[in-house]
Parts: structure tokens; C-alpha cells; sequence
């Protein structure tokens, strides 16, 4: 059943909120997507603060245009379009769509995105997916600011065993 004009108008308004809301925006061209794996993508989501939302590509490309975006063509895609909003994390949504892109046999893709308010490019979104999480670059970060002071700690302690064997060795000469 065709949406009324007042439908489209809330639609497009609460896709503008989720634009302006969102840290990163990842764009999903899909067809053939089964319904349980369209759920079971929109739960992964869900738990890491982002949402997957389907509109049409009209209501989408007005979005973003009402959004200053005007790079991004949504009709030059093939099968239906679906946005991915994340409001937490900006590397969050790309690296589970990009789980489901390897899982899916060419169902699901990438479109392109926005970055810092940004479009970027289908090649970039999937770069994106490859960078490490927020919490893994933050434990390298301090396993690096660790590791002189463990490599101190080491070396003193390696001192003091060393002292231990020269006299354990000179009690049993004795």
C-alpha cells in the first residue's frame, strides 16, 4: 500500500533526526536479503548502539539533500537501500555490515557512507570495516605506554634472582 504524503514527510523527518544524531552513517544496497538475516542484522546492531533503518531511495536522497549531502547518489544502486546509523562507535556499524557482506553470497553490499559529514565512497566504508575498534586501539595504546615500565621492572627483578643464584651457589660451596 502507497504512503500518504503526511507518512513521507514523517518519514523523511525522522530520517533528517537520525542523519543529524549519528556519528557515522553506513549506506547497504541488498537484494534478496531473507528476513531472518535482516533481523539477525538489526539485533547485532542494536547491541552496539546503531540501527538499521530501510527507506526508500527518494525519501533517502531528500534526507540527505534537506542534510547538505548531495554526493551520494541513491538511485545508481542497484535492489533496495538500507542505512545503517551509529551513534556510538563510527567503526561499529561498518565492521558488522562488512561480517554480514562475507556471509551473506553477494546479498547484502556496501553503497558508500558518511563520515564526519562526509560522503565516502564504497572502497572507504570497506576500509573502514578493516580498522581495529576504539577499545582495541586504546589497549595497544597502553600496552605500549606499559611495556618500558614492565621491561624496568624486569630487568630488576632479573638483578635480584641473579644475586639469589650467587649466593645460593657460594652456600653450596661452602
Amino acid at each position: 500500500m502507497a504512503k500518504t504524503k503526511v507518512q513521507k514527510q514523517v518519514i523523511l523527518r525522522d530520517l533528517e533526526a537520525k542523519l543529524a544524531k549519528s556519528k557515522a552513517v553506513v549506506f547497504a544496497r541488498f537484494n534478496g536479503f531473507g528476513v531472518a538475516q535482516n533481523e539477525e542484522l538489526r539485533n547485532k546492531l542494536r547491541s552496539e548502539n546503531s540501527e538499521y533503518y530501510v527507506a526508500k531511495k527518494t525519501l533517502l536522497t531528500k534526507a540527505l539533500s534537506g542534510a547538505g549531502l548531495t554526493d551520494f547518489n541513491t538511485k545508481s544502486s542497484d535492489g533496495q537501500m538500507a542505512v545503517i546509523f551509529g551513534y556510538g562507535d563510527e567503526i561499529a556499524p561498518a565492521k558488522t555490515l562488512a561480517e554480514f557482506v562475507k556471509s551473506s553470497e553477494g546479498k547484502i553490499d556496501f553503497a558508500g557512507g558518511v563520515l564526519e559529514g562526509k560522503i565516502i565512497g564504497k572502497s572507504e566504508v570497506a576500509a573502514l570495516a578493516t580498522l581495529p575498534s576504539r577499545e582495541e586501539l586504546y589497549a595497544k595504546i597502553l600496552g605500549s605506554i606499559n611495556a618500558p615500565v614492565s621491561g624496568f621492572v624486569n630487568a630488576l627483578a632479573g638483578n635480584l634472582r641473579n644475586i639469589v643464584y650467587v649466593l645460593k651457589a657460594i652456600e653450596e660451596k661452602k
